[in-house]
């Protein structure tokens, strides 16, 4: 059985868009710019059943982006009730190509693909596009297609150089569609833009606030648990954090917390998590030191995804073995949020892509027979981040930085031991250590160390040695969908090579990441 506490939208009235993912990179981001303008945003994926888009009953839906063609045969299409629902439409990207082709229209293979910035020709006017200030727009493209025939009863509203066709719009239905992503940063007025979208044209009022979200969840976990035992899986990290705090507000003494020291953790976060949740918060909590059994399963292993699955799998088997010995417990909560749902779930139809094959969502091994309580699902990151500050949370919890779920083992590049982890650790707890020292930290979104599998020929004193080699990685980004690299000060980084290499015995070199995303991803595996 899985109880997920939710937010229910329709007895508090609140006006909701759509988001059909069509497999894009930035469909979350879609969702997220929504919300950020106090509409409640839902995706689902693009072949869901009809009957849960009729439950919805969205104000309006947008159409995401993919990496399928629609020149293709057998790639996705928009579903008939979108049409029948007689909603205001937007397609972005593939959505608009799909919408294209499926009211008549002509869609073609580039010979030029676009990829980043192309400056945007404002047609005609459209709702879409009011309050712009200028007629030309910095936009951001991403696509291998494109409209070469409108379809009938559609207008030009824009256009680029290599896109002909970027906008469009009907000429006398609520149906609107670009060829660019006003969802990234990037985009000039793509946040105008949207708001235009989901206020002028589809009518909603913006009434999704966080507010009342505490209040709502205690109440929601009081009913659905009802005086029965809980049990976390607690990391630390800002997630599971945040739902610890909420489900001790909520349920007190019978939240039981585990939390599993796999050893891939950085330098002293074992020892913080214990200070701060089983010290200051006073929370029941139960230690498992499972190094030995982590680096026994990965023994020898150096592909990442078998890396990351072992990990995952490794932890719910010690995970279960620990909740074996507790009693009476009845639930089992995860800090689940919404991008883990999105990023690992599937379409109806098996196509879409699983991103992050390491989360356990959505379920539970048979074995368990435990119920699950997923306070946070329905939550992106920023909003979690807000919930846990009017939860009276650290700071140094909250604004810590994004900490993948695998651990150390996705930035041990090869296989992993004890002697990687060490070094790696210390390497990384040099570079944080600095930035914070610098003022640096806060300024870059992700910062960390990476322990490459290659070695170099250093010199130390009068000996030459032969050693490990360090990567460096800080980016800056809103959305960590796209991503700069830090420009951080020469002599800053010339301090931290210096400390690495001076203070690590086994490291010759040091090295500096100066990719962005895309084309690279953040974390190096």
């Amino acid at each position: 059985m899985s109880v997920q506490p939710k937010l229910d939208i329709k007895s508090k009235n609140i006006d909701t868009i759509l988001v059909l993912d069509f497999g894009s990179q930035y469909t979350q981001l879609i969702a997220r710019r929504i919300r950020e303008s106090d509409v409640y945003s839902e995706i689902l994926p693009w072949d869901v059943d009809i009957k849960k888009i009729e439950d919805i009953n969205p104000k309006g839906i947008i159409l995401s982006g993919g990496p399928e063609s629609v020149t293709d045969l057998h790639t996705p299409r928009v579903p008939k009730i979108v049409f029948d629902l007689k909603v205001p439409i937007l397609g972005i990207c593939y959505g608009m190509q799909t919408l294209a082709e499926q009211m008549g229209g002509q869609v073609t293979t580039s010979e030029k693909k676009e990829f980043g910035f192309s400056e945007l020709l404002i047609e005609d006017k459209s709702k879409l596009f009011n309050g712009l200030s200028e007629d030309f727009l910095n936009v951001w493209m991403s696509h291998g297609d494109k409209v070469e025939t409108l379809p009938s009863e559609f207008k030009l509203i824009a256009s680029t150089k290599s896109a002909p066709i970027a906008a469009m719009e009907h000429s006398s239905k609520s149906i609107f569609a670009l060829q660019f992503h006003p969802e990234v940063t990037h985009t000039e007025g793509g946040k105008l833009i949207l708001d235009n979208f989901i206020f002028e044209i589809c009518s909603c009022k913006p009434e999704w606030k966080l507010d009342d979200l505490i209040t709502n969840r205690i109440e929601e976990v009081k009913k659905v648990t009802n005086g029965e035992k809980v049990l976390l899986g607690l990391s630390g990290g800002v997630d599971s954090s945040v739902t610890a705090a909420l489900l001790s507000k909520a349920i007190g003494d019978n939240l039981v917390c585990v939390f599993v020291d796999n050893g891939l953790l950085r330098k002293n976060e074992a020892e913080e998590v214990i200070q701060t949740f089983k010290n200051e918060m006073d929370l029941n909590l139960v230690k498992v030191d499972a190094q030995k059994i982590f680096l026994r399963h990965l023994k020898g292993v150096e592909d990442p995804e078998q890396k990351r699955k072992i990990i995952g799998r490794t932890f719910i088997d010690v995970f279960d073995a620990e909740a074996a010995k507790l009693d009476d417990i009845d639930f089992l909560a995860q800090g689940t949020i919404y991008p883990d749902v999105i990023e690992s779930s599937e379409s109806e139809s098996k196509e879409a892509r699983v991103i992050k094959s390491h989360h356990n969502v959505g379920g539970l091994p048979e074995e368990m027979k435990l119920k699950l309580v997923e306070p946070l699902r329905d939550l992106f990151k920023d909003e979690v981040r807000r919930l846990g500050s009017q939860l009276n949370l650290p700071e140094i919890i909250l604004n810590r930085h994004p900490f993948p779920g695998p651990g150390l083992g996705v930035r041990i590049l090869g296989e992993i031991n004890e002697r990687k982890i060490n070094i790696l650790q210390e390497a990384d707890a040099i570079f944080i250590e600095e930035l914070r020292k610098a003022n640096l930290y806060d300024s870059v979104s992700q910062a960390f160390a990476v322990f490459l599998p290659i070695k170099s020929v250093g010199v130390v004193g009068d000996e030459r040695r032969y050693s490990e080699v360090i990567a460096l990685r800080a980016v800056e980004t809103v959305d960590f969908m796209t991503a700069n690299w830090a420009f951080l000060p020469h002599d800053f980084l010339d301090e931290v090579s210096r400390r690495i290499v001076n203070e690590i015995e086994d490291i010759s070199r040091v090295v500096y990441d100066i990719s962005g995303k895309p084309p690279a991803t953040i974390e190096w595996e």
